[in-house]
């Protein structure tokens, strides 16, 4: 297997640890696969939840965290390692935390959860390095084209998520219930396009597959369709080093494939869940109420959202699962332990 390169960095291994918030992914998560041969990513997303400010200044105490858990990560990866951040369009600050991260030198941006149209004026004439997240074929020619159009710029990389990523989804509901599109056929297309626009402007340009991917055949089967790696989610979480609470991990342990629910988030988009006691409280019987808001998210009004999304991932993350949303891939029934991330990753690639 070959690595991925980024800029003048490349991993060993063509795998890329899938961001995860709120605070999933943070330093020791991303930092150990950095170190490890891959390529971690930080979450962005209420990234400040532990500084004692985020209640009453969560815009001050998100941008202070990022440089905080991109120094902590990079201490663990070495200098040499690619180390990336994933930042969500639909947040409210996203220019703010796409500039300090750009300021924390990090040295690749995957955005994902809406369309990052703006993207390149935030990282022009630095070494950080830009990867949209795309869904389908027409997602991907919008983005590339806008951003060739309006800023001359290429996209650095592509990531692909498909049907069975965890977390918000950039389908429709229907299609991931009745008509869910395969993230082969995805891939091939893209690649296909993308192998056009490297031509053009001579310039390569890795397709990362995301979704659903959980072993070493996996990874092959999308290598061989032309992919320069994969993004994994869903099995970093049952690692010792994963951020996340022992109570957060244990519940991927202990998932049956019945317990996986596509619910409708705040943010707008359909999400991949574990269906806890939570899920049932708020999707059922509607009576969750919001004291505060935190102005995390564009499209989430307080006075027509089930629930804070933001309290929701905070009280699961530190382990209170019952009152908190588990975000999670199609596979999670199948994880059964808990594992060092250096173990998986050599299962991945030996």
């Amino acid at each position: 297997m070959e690595g991925i390169k980024i800029g003048n960095k490349e991993s060993k291994y063509p795998i890329i640890q899938g961001g995860m918030g709120v605070g999933v992914s943070l330093h020791n998560l991303a930092g150990t696969v950095s170190k490890e041969g891959g390529i971690g990513i930080i979450s962005t997303a209420d990234i400040g939840y532990k500084e004692n400010d985020f209640k009453t200044n969560p815009r001050k105490a998100n941008l202070r965290a990022i440089e905080k858990e991109i120094k902590m990560a990079r201490k663990i990866a070495g200098e040499d390692k690619i180390l990336g951040v994933n930042i969500m369009v639909a947040m409210t600050h996203y220019k703010e935390i796409v500039e300090e991260c750009v300021k924390q030198k990090i040295d690749l941006i995957i955005s994902g959860a809406g369309i990052p149209k703006e993207l390149p004026e935030y990282v022009v004439g630095t070494d950080t390095k830009i990867a949209p997240i795309v869904s389908s074929l027409r997602c991907c020619e919008l983005i590339t084209k806008h951003w060739i159009k309006k800023y001359n710029y290429v996209p650095d990389m592509i990531v692909i998520e498909g049907p069975e990523a965890g977390g918000h989804l950039g389908f429709k509901k229907d299609e991931l219930i009745d008509n869910k599109p395969k993230l082969e056929d995805i891939t091939k297309e893209v690649v296909n396009y993308i192998k056009e626009i490297e031509k053009e402007f001579n310039k390569q340009i890795p397709v990362i597959s995301a979704g659903g991917i959980w072993n070493k055949t996996d990874i092959k089967r999308f290598l061989n369709l032309g992919a320069s790696g994969v993004q994994m989610a869903t099995r970093f979480v049952a690692t010792n080093e994963c951020d996340a609470s022992k109570e957060f991990k244990e519940a991927y342990v202990n998932a049956k494939k019945e317990d996986i629910k596509i619910i409708t988030s705040p943010v707008g988009m359909p999400g991949r869940a574990i269906n806890n006691e939570f899920i049932k409280k708020v999707y059922d019987t509607k009576c969750q109420k919001i004291g505060k808001c935190y102005n995390c998210i564009k499209t989430c009004d307080i006075k027509t959202t089930p629930y804070c999304i933001t309290d929701a991932l905070i009280n699961s993350v530190k382990g209170n699962v019952d009152n908190g949303l588990i975000f999670c891939g199609s596979n999670v029934s199948k994880i059964d332990k808990i594992v060092s991330v250096h173990d998986l990753m050599q299962e991945l690639t030996d």
